[in-house]
């Protein structure tokens, strides 16, 4: 169920949610979305609890129908030197910075925010309540799950494409087999364990 979100003079609110601080390997990618109340979009929930196909027919509608949109992130490198979290707030910044209409009111999916120089309000379950959040974290998830399975095409033996780069068994058990290369986050516990064996 979504929340109708209302503050006072808030008449630009963006959604920021990101994908992608889990797994093993890749950027963690970020969104920002200002939807356009005279154009609501039906069906936005969670990215995770939608199939697919939902998930890319929202990703189109959204990016039509939104009044501003930006995806971010933030590399490999920048997550093994400053840590997931920091870089992931990093990216948020980026992608509330790269929007084309300034938001005058910013809602974080999660516990924590980073100071974008603009009011803002963490929503735990925003993904799950906010339209705006939910809107992003479709537009990230796609995102994130695209380059994924471009990258399955380059390295196969790691099965990409399946897992996402998230840390499933078989997951582990490729990269044990054919080893570290250099899309994974060195400064995460189970490659920087297979990087001392």
């Amino acid at each position: 169920m979504l929340l109708e979100f209302t503050y006072p003079d808030a008449t630009l609110i963006a959604g920021v949610d990101e994908v992608g601080r889990g797994p093993l390997c890749g950027d963690v990618v970020t969104a920002a979305v200002i939807l356009d109340p005279n154009k609501p979009i039906e069906g936005l929930t969670d990215s995770k609890k939608l199939s697919e196909k939902k998930r890319e027919a929202l990703f189109d509608i959204i990016k039509q129908n939104a009044l501003a949109w930006c995806v971010a992130r933030a590399s490999v490198d920048e997550i093994d030197e400053l840590n997931i979290l920091h870089a992931t707030m990093l990216a948020m910044q980026r992608a509330v910075s790269g929007l084309n209409i300034k938001p005058n009111y910013v809602l974080v999916d999660g516990n924590r925010c980073p100071n974008f120089g603009i009011r803002t309000q963490a929503v735990v379950k925003g993904d799950l309540l906010v339209a705006e959040i939910s809107a992003a974290s479709i537009l990230a998830k796609v995102t994130r799950d695209r380059e994924m399975v471009e990258l399955d095409k380059l390295y196969p033996q790691y099965g990409l494409a399946k897992h996402k780069g998230y840390p499933t068994k078989d997951h582990l058990n490729a990269i044990e087999q054919h080893g570290v290369n250099h899309l994974y986050r060195k400064s995460f516990t189970p490659i920087k364990r297979l990087l001392l064996i």
